[in-house]
């Protein structure tokens, strides 16, 4: 076995064909027997020929791998195409590539028979990523063998690794109670009105349908640029903020319960984005991104998502709610371990509407962990369960018998 730049020889069986060779001609030699001259000799020519004519065979061969995209999302099927190249002296060579992307190995005998001559061929592969996050994928390499496979070489691909980012997936929020989405249309679930809350203007933006008249910017339309609304500083103020929280107490929790999470916030900020626009803290951020229903922010919060992991214990902190403390919107806290406290800061005096969602696997009795508050359930996502903080308290007199779930 040797090794020359990025090429790697296997020549093992080569080695054993040829002492083979000089066994049978030694014999002959010694004992005079003639006839084992022939064999003796043919079997050292192959020995030796086998891996001069692989080596040569792979000399300017390559394998190159080529993504359809940069960015995927969790299990979306991703497609790629590796691009072989043989050299000009590869005449009856076996091509086969090794692909790290696939596991597989790929047998191009056919593609790249010396009967059809073809000097490059293109293998489709197809595969998906279960794990979000920023993957590093190692380029394929090429392996060149003689029809016998007594010798061959590996030949590492001159392209550099590649890097994809896969993307946590959304889905869908199921609402459990009927005013739960229509909660979020307004500031902390009231009746605000859009004229009181406003106070200053922040903008332009396009028309949306619904919008009173008395916020068209009558000017634009004048000049002739359609209609144009006046976005108010007080629309991002009442817009729901959705915080994650990947604080981890506990060394030994399991990476499913933090993609959970993360997959919890994706689903409920692009869902609370379209309904009209939230706010979307991440861990050690200071302060929130703000994405609208045009999602003009969302790809590279989408990004910031996926490379989210566990912070250590020595060094968790608490999410920076501080800038957010005087909001009029619902604050929604997606904790991947939540702790007791949570729910005592999520309703301190002066906030809005508090909703805590959870993984399902890291509940006790139905509850978040340490929780003795009867909670109602609101929503369920992503393998996350969302409850409203606060109930028992808000609804003892009007509902004593309330379901804790």
């Amino acid at each position: 076995m040797g090794s020359v730049g990025g090429s790697r020889m296997l020549a093992r069986r080569a080695i054993a064909v040829a002492l083979s060779g000089c066994a049978l001609v030694l014999i002959a030699f010694v004992f005079d027997a003639a006839p084992l001259f022939v064999p003796g000799v043919a079997l050292l020519l192959i020995g030796l020929l086998a891996p001069a004519s692989v080596w040569a065979c792979a000399r300017g061969s390559d394998a190159q791998r080529q993504l359809s995209a940069e960015r995927i999302v969790e299990e979306e099927p991703l497609e790629a195409s590796i691009e072989v190249s043989r050299g000009r002296l590869a005449g009856w060579g076996r091509f086969e590539v090794i692909d790290p992307f696939t596991s597989s190995r790929l047998d191009l005998a056919g593609p790249l028979s010396p009967l059809r001559g073809d000097r490059q061929a293109s293998v489709r592969v197809v595969t998906h990523f279960s794990r979000r996050g920023l993957h590093s994928l190692a380029p394929p390499s090429l392996v060149v063998s003689d029809p016998l496979e007594l010798a061959r070489v590996e030949t590492q691909s001159s392209a550099p690794g590649q890097k994809l980012l896969v993307l946590p997936r959304t889905e869908a929020v199921r609402w459990l109670t009927s005013d739960g989405a229509r909660r979020f249309d307004r500031p902390d679930g009231g009746a605000r009105s859009e004229a009181q809350a406003a106070v200053d203007m922040d903008g332009l933006r396009p028309y949306r349908v619904g919008t009173p008249a008395s916020r068209i910017h009558w000017p634009a339309v004048a000049r002739g640029h359609g209609l144009i609304e006046r976005r108010l500083q007080a629309d991002g103020n009442s817009q729901p903020l959705v915080v994650l929280d990947a604080r981890n107490p506990d060394p030994d929790a399991p990476p499913a319960l933090l993609d959970a999470a993360v997959r919890a916030a994706a689903s409920l900020a692009l869902d609370l984005a379209r309904r009209g626009g939230c706010g979307l803290l991440l861990p050690g951020e200071q302060r929130a991104t703000a994405i609208d229903r045009e999602l003009l922010r969302w790809p590279a919060a989408h990004a910031r998502l996926a490379m989210v992991t566990w912070d250590p214990p020595t060094q968790a902190r608490a999410p920076n709610l501080g800038p957010a403390a005087g909001r009029l919107g619902a604050t929604i806290y997606v904790a991947a371990a939540p702790t007791a406290r949570l729910g005592a800061v999520l309703t301190a005096p002066g906030r809005g509407l508090s909703l805590l969602v959870v993984p399902i696997a890291a509940l006790a009795d139905g509850r978040p962990g340490g929780m003795r508050e009867r909670l109602l359930a609101t929503l369920d996502v992503s393998g996350c369960r969302g409850f409203r903080l606060g109930v028992a308290r808000e609804r003892r007199r009007a509902a004593p018998e309330t379901s804790a779930i």
